[in-house]
Order: C-alpha cells, then sequence, then structure tokens
C-alpha cells in the first residue's frame, strides 16, 4: 500500500506519550539506553514515525550530536540525497580530520558537482562516510536517525550500511523506521549495525485505540463506533485517526448496519489502485464489500457471473487477499472495503444491496440487506427486519438485534404495529445486554424526546438508569418522573421499585430499604402478572438478605428458583442461579459454587448477554482464588477486567477481583494500584457497597506488601463502612482476619482481639466454617504475642487442617507460613518448606517472594523464639507484648530491618514500637535498652 508522505499523522500527538505501544517503547528505550541501535518496522500508519520521534526527542538530549534524514518515495531514485540529509551540515566540522582522496569523494557526493559514483569513487566514498561518524563521535554520542527507510537511494543505504557494520564500539546509534507490507525486514538491517534490536509495531487493540482516540479529542464516541473504528482500520492507528476525525466532522451519523465514513484522503490512500481494475470487477468488489461474509459462490447468486475473473485481478492489484483455504472472498485490509464502499454512488450501493437481499442465504443477511436497499417507510420490509432481531436475538447476537430493530424502527410508518418507538426500545434493551451502553443511553433520550405514551416513557427510563450501572447518583433526579409516567399501573410500578432496590443499595446504602423495595417490586410484579420482573426482584432480595446475614435468604432463593421460570432470568447475573451461587460461595461449597457459575458462563457466552459474561467471569475467578488455583484465578480476573473497560461495565468490581488476583499471583505494585483505582471510582460515583470492597482489597495489598499500618488504615474504614450498611455476614467481604492480622503486627492486641470476638459470633451464627478458621489464624498470632507459644501452635495447626478440607488452599499455604513464623527458633530455616511448597501449589508468587525474603532473614544460628524475653525485662510489666518482643530483638543487636524480617512487620511499624518503648521506659535511644537490661540482669 502506497502513502504519499505529505499524508502525516496529526501534529497534536504528544511525543511523551506513545499510547497502545509502551512494552515495545521500553524495550527500544533500554537497547537505545545500552548505546544500542533500533530498527522499527510495521505497515505503513501503524505508528513507527511517532515513536521514533518519541526515542529521538528523549535520546537526543543525551546525543552530542543528533544526524538525520527522512526520504521520500518519490525522491528515492536520486543518489547520496539521504547522505546528505545526514551529513551536508556537519561536513566542515569533520572535513579537517579526512584524508584528502575521502575528503573530495565525499564533497563530490554530497554537493553535486563532481560526478562521484559507487562505481569509481566505492572505497573512498565508504571510507569517507565510516571516518566522518568516527570524528563526530571522537566529540561524543552520535545518534542517527532515519525514517522511512524503505526509500532511502540504494547508493545512500550501501554507504550507510558499510559504516554501521564496522562502527563497533564507536558511540553511533542508529535509530531507524521502515515499511513492511508483511515483507521481511532483514534487508534493511543492512544500513544498521550488527546487534541492532528489531522491534515491530503490530495494530493496535481495541482498547488502545479507544485510548488514542481519547487522547486526540475524540471523546464523544460511543463504543459501539469505537468498535466499528477498530474493526474497519484494523488496529492501524492512521487510519483510525482519520476516522475518528471523519466521524467528528460528520453531523450525520451512519445508518445502523452501514459501514463507516471513510474520509477523501483514505479512500485516496486505499485505491489508487482501483483505477486499473475494468468497471465489471470494480462492481463485483462494491457487491463484496457490501456483503458480510462474501464467497464466490456469493457472489456469482447476486449476479457476478465472472467472479474468479475479476477477483483473480483484484487479487494481483494487492486489493484482494488470497486464501489457501476455502472459498471466501477478503480484502487485503478491512480500509479497502470500507473506502470501495465510501466511494460508490448511493443507487449503485442500493443495488448491491438488493442483489444481496436475495442471494444471501442466511434470513438476517437477506433482512439486513433489503432494509439497505430499501429507501423510506415500508411495513412489510419493517415486518422482516423485526424477525430477523428476534432471531439474531435468540442466536446470541444482541449487538445484531439492536441494529435490525433500529433499521426496523426507520422503516416503520409513524402509525404502525409495533410503533417505530418500541423498536427502538428493543434496541436500546439489546444494546444493553451486548454491552453497547451509550448506544443504549442515545436510543433512550431519543424515545423520551419523542414519546408520551406511559409504558414507552418509563421502559426509556429504566433503560437511562441501566445504563448508569452502579453510577446511579447520576441519574438519582429521573425516579420521580419515572414513578410520575408508570401512574398506578402496576406492571410499570414494579419496573420501577425494582430499580429504586439498586437505588436504596448503591445511593442510600440502606440494605433495609432496599430489601423492602425489592419485596415490594415483586409483589407489584406479581400482580401484573410479570413474572420476569417478580424473579428478578425475588433474586435481588435474595442477594440483600444473604449479605445482610438474614435468616430469610435460603427460603426466598427457593421462591425465586420456584416455577414457571423465565429463561431470561435463569442466567442473569442479578438472577436467582447467581445468588444461589453467591450462597454457595459463602457456605464454604466451592466444588459446587464452581459449577453453578461455570455452566452460567458458558451460557450468557452462548447467548452474548456481555454484561452477565463480566458478572460471571469474575465469579469464576473468586471460586479459583478461594480454591487457592492463583495463576488460574488471575487469568480470568484479568480477562474480566479486560471486558469490563472494553464495554464500561462493572469497571469497578473487575478491579477489586483483579487487585485480590494480583496480590495472591502476580504482582503486588498491581494490586496496589487497581484498588486505589477501584476505591477513586467508588468514592466518585457514591457506591458505598464498592467503596467497602475496594478498600478491603487495599488493604489486603497493603498487607501482602508488609505496610500493615495502611492495611489497618484501609481495613478500618471498611469495618466503619460495612457497619454503616448494616453488612453483617463475614463471608462477603473476607477482610476481618487481615484486619486482625494486621493489628497484630502493629501491637494492636486489644483491637484485634475485639475484632475477632464480634466477627466470630456472626460467623457462628451463619455457620461460616471457612471464616471461623481465618479468624482462629488471626487469633494465634495475638496468642503468640502474649507469649502463649503451645496454644498459638495448637490453634495454628487447627486451623490449617480445617482450611485443607474446606479446599481454601491459599488460607492453607498462609496458615502454613504462620506456623513456620512461630516455629523458626527450633528448625531454622527448613521450617519454611512446608509454606513454600503449599504457596508454589498455589502459584502465589507474592507469597512465595515473602518465604525467600523470611528465609534469607533467618541467621545461621538458632534464635529465640519471638514471644521469649530477656531476662533483664522481666521486670517491665509496661511494655505490651509487641513492645517486649522488640526491645528482646535489639538486645539481640538486632537492626530495625531485621526486626522487621523476624517478626514479619514493617520497618515503620518496628520504629514506632521503638518509640513507644522509649516514652514507656524513659530512655532515648537503643543503647540505653540494652543498658536497662544489663543492669537489671546485675541486680
Amino acid at each position: 500500500m502506497t502513502v504519499r508522505r505529505d499524508f502525516k499523522e496529526p501534529a497534536r500527538c504528544r511525543p511523551d506519550q506513545v499510547i497502545g505501544r509502551e512494552e515495545l517503547f521500553t524495550a527500544a528505550r533500554e537497547q537505545l539506553g545500552r548505546g544500542g541501535s533500533v530498527l522499527l518496522h510495521g505497515p505503513a500508519g501503524i505508528g513507527k514515525s511517532t515513536v521514533l520521534r518519541a526515542l529521538a526527542g528523549e535520546y537526543g538530549g543525551a546525543a552530542r550530536t543528533v544526524l538525520r534524514c527522512s526520504p521520500t518515495e518519490s525522491e528515492s531514485h536520486l543518489p547520496f540525497l539521504a547522505l546528505a540529509d545526514l551529513l551536508g551540515l556537519v561536513l566542515d566540522e569533520v572535513s579537517d580530520r579526512l584524508p584528502a582522496a575521502q575528503l573530495t569523494a565525499l564533497e563530490s557526493a554530497l554537493t553535486g558537482r563532481g560526478e562521484s559514483t559507487l562505481q569509481r569513487d566505492g572505497l573512498a566514498l565508504r571510507l569517507a562516510v565510516l571516518s566522518a561518524l568516527r570524528a563526530l563521535a571522537d566529540s561524543g554520542p552520535v545518534l542517527v536517525v532515519a525514517d522511512d527507510l524503505q526509500w532511502l537511494d540504494p547508493a545512500s543505504a550501501e554507504l550507510l550500511g558499510f559504516a554501521a557494520r564496522r562502527l563497533g564500539d564507536t558511540p553511533v546509534r542508529m535509530l531507524c523506521a521502515v515499511r513492511t507490507e508483511g515483507e521481511e525486514y532483514d534487508r534493511h538491517l543492512r544500513a544498521s549495525p550488527p546487534d541492532t534490536l528489531a522491534v515491530r509495531l503490530g495494530p493496535l487493540s481495541r482498547a488502545q485505540m479507544s485510548a488514542l482516540l481519547d487522547h486526540r479529542g475524540y471523546t464523544g464516541l460511543p463504543r459501539s463506533t469505537v468498535r466499528d473504528i477498530h474493526r474497519t482500520s484494523g488496529g492501524n492507528a492512521l487510519f483510525a485517526l482519520e476516522l475518528g476525525r471523519a466521524l467528528a466532522e460528520n453531523a450525520t451519523p451512519p445508518r445502523p448496519g452501514e459501514p463507516l465514513p471513510v474520509p477523501t484522503s483514505l479512500r485516496a490512500l486505499v485505491l489508487n489502485r482501483l483505477e486499473m481494475l475494468s468497471e465489471e470487477a470494480r462492481r463485483t468488489l462494491l457487491v463484496a464489500s457490501a456483503g458480510a461474509r462474501p464467497t464466490l459462490a456469493l457472489l456469482h447468486a447476486a449476479g457476478r457471473d465472472n467472479a474468479e475473473a475479476e477477483t483473480a485481478q483484484a487479487a494481483e492489484l494487492g486489493l484482494l487477499a488470497t486464501e489457501p483455504e476455502g472459498p471466501a472472498v477478503r480484502f487485503a485490509h478491512p480500509m479497502i472495503s470500507a473506502a470501495l464502499y465510501a466511494e460508490a454512488p448511493a443507487q449503485e450501493r442500493r443495488a448491491a444491496h438488493a442483489a444481496l437481499s436475495t442471494a444471501a442465504s442466511d434470513p438476517i443477511e437477506r433482512a439486513r440487506h433489503l432494509a439497505l436497499a430499501t429507501t423510506g417507510t415500508d411495513p412489510e420490509v419493517a415486518a422482516r427486519l423485526a424477525g430477523a432481531a428476534t432471531l439474531a436475538r435468540d442466536r446470541g447476537a444482541p449487538s445484531v438485534a439492536a441494529q435490525l430493530s433500529l433499521l426496523a424502527a426507520r422503516h416503520t410508518p409513524a402509525v404502525g404495529t409495533p410503533s417505530p418507538d418500541v423498536l427502538r426500545l428493543a434496541a436500546a434493551e439489546d444494546a444493553i445486554t451486548a454491552g453497547e451502553l451509550d448506544l443504549a443511553r442515545d436510543i433512550a433520550r431519543e424515545v423520551l424526546a419523542r414519546t408520551a405514551v406511559p409504558a414507552e416513557r418509563v421502559r426509556a427510563w429504566i433503560a437511562v438508569i441501566e445504563t448508569a450501572g452502579h453510577a446511579m447518583t447520576e441519574v438519582d433526579s429521573i425516579f420521580p418522573q419515572a414513578l410520575a409516567d408508570a401512574g398506578d399501573d402496576p406492571e410499570l410500578l414494579a419496573l420501577v421499585h425494582y430499580q429504586l432496590t439498586w437505588r436504596a443499595l448503591l445511593v442510600e446504602g440502606d440494605f433495609d430499604e432496599a430489601r423492602r423495595e425489592a419485596g415490594y417490586a415483586a409483589e407489584l410484579a406479581a400482580r401484573a402478572g410479570d413474572r420476569y420482573t417478580e424473579l428478578m426482584a425475588l433474586a435481588f432480595q435474595a442477594q440483600i438478605e444473604t449479605l445482610m446475614g438474614h435468616p430469610d435468604a435460603p427460603a426466598t432463593i427457593r421462591r425465586a428458583l420456584e416455577e414457571p421460570q423465565d429463561p431470561r432470568v435463569a442466567c442473569h447475573h442479578n438472577g436467582a442461579g447467581y445468588s444461589r451461587f453467591r450462597w454457595l460461595i459463602m457456605s464454604d461449597q466451592l466444588p459446587e459454587a464452581r459449577a453453578a457459575v461455570t455452566a452460567l458462563l458458558r451460557e450468557v457466552r452462548r447467548h452474548g448477554w456481555v454484561e452477565s459474561e463480566v458478572h460471571f467471569l469474575r465469579g469464576v475467578a473468586e471460586t479459583e482464588l478461594h480454591s487457592g488455583h492463583c495463576g488460574r484465578a488471575l487469568d480470568l480476573a484479568r480477562e474480566s477486567l479486560r471486558l469490563a473497560r472494553d464495554t464500561g461495565i462493572g469497571e469497578v468490581a473487575s478491579a477489586v477481583l483483579t487487585s485480590l488476583a494480583e496480590a495472591a499471583g502476580g504482582e503486588v505494585d498491581r494490586a496496589l494500584a487497581l484498588a486505589r483505582e477501584a476505591v477513586e471510582h467508588a468514592e466518585e460515583v457514591g457506591d458505598q457497597m464498592y467503596v467497602s470492597r475496594a478498600l478491603a482489597a487495599l488493604g489486603h495489598a497493603q498487607l501482602v506488601a508488609g505496610d500493615t499500618e495502611a492495611a489497618v488504615r484501609s481495613l478500618r474504614r471498611v469495618r466503619e463502612v460495612e457497619q454503616s450498611l448494616g453488612i453483617t455476614d463475614p463471608a462477603r467481604g473476607r477482610w476481618h482476619g487481615d484486619l486482625a492480622e494486621a493489628l497484630v503486627r502493629c501491637g494492636e492486641l486489644t483491637e484485634a482481639q475485639d475484632v475477632i470476638d464480634v466477627t466470630r459470633e456472626l460467623a457462628q451464627r451463619l455457620d461460616r466454617e471457612s471464616v471461623l478458621a481465618v479468624l482462629d489464624r488471626a487469633e494465634a498470632l495475638v496468642r503468640a504475642a502474649h507469649g502463649e507459644q503451645d496454644a498459638a501452635l495448637a490453634q495454628l495447626t487447627s486451623a490449617q487442617d480445617r482450611l485443607a478440607k474446606l479446599g481454601y488452599g491459599l488460607e492453607e499455604a498462609r496458615a502454613a507460613f504462620a506456623l513456620a513464623r512461630l516455629r523458626t527458633s527450633g528448625s531454622g530455616p527448613a521450617s519454611y518448606d512446608e509454606a513454600a511448597r503449599l504457596f508454589r501449589r498455589c502459584r502465589a508468587l507474592p507469597w512465595l517472594r515473602r518465604v525467600e525474603a523470611a528465609t534469607a532473614a533467618r541467621p545461621a544460628e538458632a534464635a529465640p523464639a519471638p514471644a521469649a524475653t530477656p531476662d533483664g525485662l522481666d521486670g517491665l510489666d509496661g511494655l505490651a507484648s509487641m513492645e517486649r518482643q522488640v526491645a528482646a530483638l535489639v538486645m539481640e543487636g538486632a537492626t530495625n530491618r531485621e526486626i522487621a524480617a523476624r517478626l514479619f512487620i514493617s520497618v515503620k511499624t518496628v520504629e514506632a514500637t521503638l518509640t513507644r518503648v522509649y516514652r514507656k521506659l524513659g530512655i532515648r535511644s537503643r543503647v540505653d535498652i540494652v543498658r536497662l537490661a544489663a543492669g537489671r540482669r546485675t541486680t
């Protein structure tokens, strides 16, 4: 594909921000930092020049001399032109250091005043370029920056390559970019040093492209449009930005089902070979561009009798890609298809769709082509489109169903049945199911501006509310309007009160009110005969009661599972199936929970229900995390987060779970960043439920990182928030053991025991065995801090056994780790072997690193147990247990870092504890502790 040199990426690109290329940029930066060279390669418009400019801007300041060239296709036949760009301005600086013969040859080549050629002055020229670079490098590092290396004139390429291969340790680095359209890049390495790092730039992902469009100012594009841009551009940054610009400048968005508008600049860019096609071949390609999955058979059925010869001609010109297997007709790049369609007159496009409306075998495709071939309203076309939308919905393609319903609305007369607005609402609801929230919101707002029918208005209000997700404070003012439109109709009121359940939970943080609203919504729906809404309300009531630890939760779940069932509820993320999963996982039935949520995930993927898929991915990941399968949990959590960010659904919840998974099996720094991000977002939207969950994830990550003071602060906030919300089931967040453990590490033993006692009472009432075992593990740490070594060991051993039987692999390993800490005084480093084995089985990498640190911190000789106290401190009853342990280790001569490693607390905690010791004993330093203890021994 030929790209004009005057067709550049927008100048607004900041060189210090290379979106979507962070890893590649880092690798190239490190190579340049080591004194090496870099060759960037990839197709036209992929972003090579952007990365090259960013790297050159970063490393240009470190070089004394920067030599640049940027050859063009039109000038590539001129010999020595690139060499003149590179050395022309520095020739005077090095001329006195070049031998006369070399200088004469080089001046002749650069100025064009002589008749220098590679054949005539080859050796002199080659040596002159090498000598010039060495002379420049004698004064400081040299950076050679060459863009579009493919247009380098052959003479300059030969000379540059000769010098590059012989520079050796001379401080000359080369930073080059070359276009490769599928061919090998190796031949371009001839102009680079032997150790050059070749970095290929591939297509951007959809998320990266979305970030790029946002950065360039195209922030108002719906996610569905970004998806179409990504598909049409093939991940090419330049193409995507031009499409985004065209959409931003186009006041009329494309009709549903139509390709994106392609600006004239891109049409010329990709269609310059189209003029070489015959008119009939061009029409054949237009039919192929209009089809969803064009094949030779489809083209024949659409009346293109010479399709084989015409597509072969297009393939020779590079417009079509050859398919070694199968009959598909595939364009060499999606942009060619889009540009070809955009270039065709409207009449020819309608003719292509008309031909495909009878040729296509799939009824959904036939209906779509019929709609695009028809202008104005047509009841028959509208009916076929509505039927096709139903079929797409049943096939699990809600996004396609939304497009078809919008097309049906466009072709439905104003007085038609169903009305155009009913069809638009169906499209909005399908868009929500598909995760296209921006599209759904726009459709619902359009319906509200059009209709006065109460039922239609209430459905539209509900769609607007549902697109807000957990950010319900943003739509709080809608509820009075929705209630007013519902009047006294029980069916419409049930819909609104079901949403008020969510408002009570997310905005007010009132579980009792949420439970009452859910019950009332179920009652209204039952009165109206709306079984779907009744089941949804009952399922949500069951979830609330589960979180509250309410005794009615099991009975409500059974009511929600009673027949008759609605298939739409069975696999909904707020349906009874998910309520049952939450009950199973909170009741320590991990195998049953895994089977239940895996079946749900499989079913929603079959139906294409994206929002539910995000929820159930988290559910499977949570089950794997509890089971101690940290690697699997991390993969699933990351997949959920990618999907959540791509769709805008459940981002906070997915960030929370991914933080927990990272802290268990990934990177603690990543866990901390995700948790902080989740806290910030939850606080922004006023979602107290997820404020508490995000803080719990943050506190856990801080505990794993060894920052116990920060963990205590975060988890104390969780306790306050959940007490205010009325959450009483400790299996909901499972943060209580972490808080107690962090409090022990900070020396706050009384508060730690209080957390354990209060939580144990709730866990015993609700029969939460795993929570009780974790509390026992934490209480053993309290006992150890009080010097009750034998009791602590017995309690930890029991907790580990119970967690193993329940299947909580990671918690079992943590108990083994705590046991090892208490036993180190007698068995040395080998006592960590069991904990290390269990953490390896779980693939709990952060915890394994803690075990390694603990093993490395152990002295060669056995040390006294941490709880033991030197004789000289026996009479110092004013010190708390943690303070006495720290003082004891000071007596042994341990540094603050060594004390932190021995007691598994942070250095900050050691410092704070010592400050309290000094204050209580009336002393000023560590030396005073030793002196005081020594004095006590002599009395």
